[in-house]
């Protein structure tokens, strides 16, 4: 049985069919095809009427829409379409859902980075937040299932995750995916399938959210100021300023703001850390001003070192959190590091020690999400080797617990 589909390269649409047909037992040609020249030819377009791709040629004709294809090569041996017209449909409910929901929202979410569409934030933070509660479904469906239809992969699992598979490689990092622990464990589950890998590939996962660019918009040049014209006087106003307007309607107090004096100054510590040696100054007068009571002292590690790759993605994440960490910095210090090799190998570790005002975890991290990708673990700086390991992350002088020291970040 001959077959071709023409597309470009590296089409997750395509994935679908490839992948099944390596389910199923059939072979797929997938010849060069250039899209600007070869999809306005004649040949081209005698098998794709609509001049789109993927298209599918059989011994008896054209198909196009990939899960149509997709469909097509799965009935063709095997059970992955279902051992019942049930199971079928269920499996159908799966491509359905793959098709309404995963590569809608990859248009207003994937498409403005890639620089298909025009970026619309209003539209990008409504798919964001439409792929939260699909992979919230998702997530519920698995909990009790290893795949999506019956015990075993099916034509869902690979529609499905062929569709997620961008979002996995350009947008789902780890703050992100971390709380569809099931959803993760399937994704991951699926790729490293033989009849997947040969297909696929290596997916890496994102470990910084892709973003698209933001337009500047086009300066507009000042009209010119037309005559001044004669006006009778008029009654002077007196105008409210803006202090008194401040008072009229004050700001909302934060809520750590409001909490009892406390004799340690956590801005003069950033000062007296910024412009002092930290050994032989900054770090005597943090123990001799720290207070314990109005301050907690945590450890974070990083849950997913196992991921982490170059040097400047790791940095670029940390820094990420942080950016999205902004109402604490009047309430929060840290020193965050990363440790191991930059060889690109996965040998690389992020930790980090906050002091934060009051005690326990702020209400603003726990509203962040990358709160969910480290294990927190609060520190008595009371015992002399906590002391040791508190003033090791601050001073970035050295080894760390044997581990080599390559980069530090501070949140200040």
């Amino acid at each position: 049985m001959s077959m071709k589909i023409y597309s470009y390269p590296q089409n997750p649409r395509v994935y679908k069919a490839l992948i099944a047909a390596k389910y199923v037992g059939v072979e797929i040609e997938v010849p060069a095809f250039d899209f600007q020249k070869d999809s306005k030819s004649a040949e081209f377009l005698k098998v794709a009427p609509h001049g789109k791709v993927p298209v599918m040629v059989t011994e008896k004709g054209s198909i196009f829409e990939s899960n149509s294809i997709a469909r097509y090569v799965a009935r063709l041996g095997g059970k992955i379409y279902g051992s019942d017209a049930y199971e079928a449909s269920v499996i159908d409910q799966w491509l359905d859902f793959a098709t309404n929901e995963v590569e809608a929202s990859a248009v207003a979410w994937l498409y403005p980075i890639m620089g298909f569409v025009k970026f619309n934030p209003e539209a990008t933070q409504k798919a964001k937040e439409n792929v939260k509660r699909l992979l919230t479904t998702l997530d519920n469906h698995l909990k009790t299932s290893s795949f999506l239809v019956g015990p075993r992969v099916s034509l869902a699992d690979i529609v499905v995750a062929c569709s997620l598979s961008t979002f996995y490689t350009m947008v789902f990092d780890p703050s992100f995916r971390s709380p569809f622990v099931n959803v993760n464990r399937w994704f991951t589950t699926c790729i490293n399938q033989p009849n997947f890998k040969s297909v696929m590939g290596e997916v890496k996962f994102a470990t910084v959210m892709a973003e698209a660019k933001k337009e500047e918009k086009p300066k507009k040049e000042a009209a010119p100021k037309p005559e001044p014209k004669k006006e009778a006087p008029k009654k002077e106003v007196v105008a409210k300023n803006d202090d008194e307007e401040e008072d009229e309607a004050p700001r909302k107090q934060h809520p750590l703001s409001i909490l009892p004096p406390s004799k340690f100054n956590l801005e003069e510590w950033k000062r007296m850390y910024s412009n002092n040696e930290t050994r032989a100054v900054a770090l005597p007068w943090f123990w001799q001003n720290f207070d314990s009571e109005g301050f907690s002292v945590f450890l974070s590690t990083y849950k997913y070192n196992e991921e982490l790759g170059q040097l400047f993605m790791t940095s670029n994440l940390i820094g990420g959190f942080f950016q999205r960490l902004e109402t604490l910095h009047k309430y929060a210090f840290c020193s965050m590091l990363i440790t191991g090799e930059d060889d690109g190998k996965k040998d690389q570790e992020i930790s980090g020690v906050w002091i934060f005002r009051g005690k326990g975890l702020p209400a603003d991290l726990l509203d962040c999400d990358d709160n969910l990708v480290y294990d927190w673990k609060e520190l008595d700086v009371s015992d002399a080797t906590t002391k040791t390991l508190v003033e090791d992350y601050f001073a970035w002088d050295g080894l760390l617990g044997g581990k080599k020291f390559l980069q530090g970040k501070l949140y200040k």
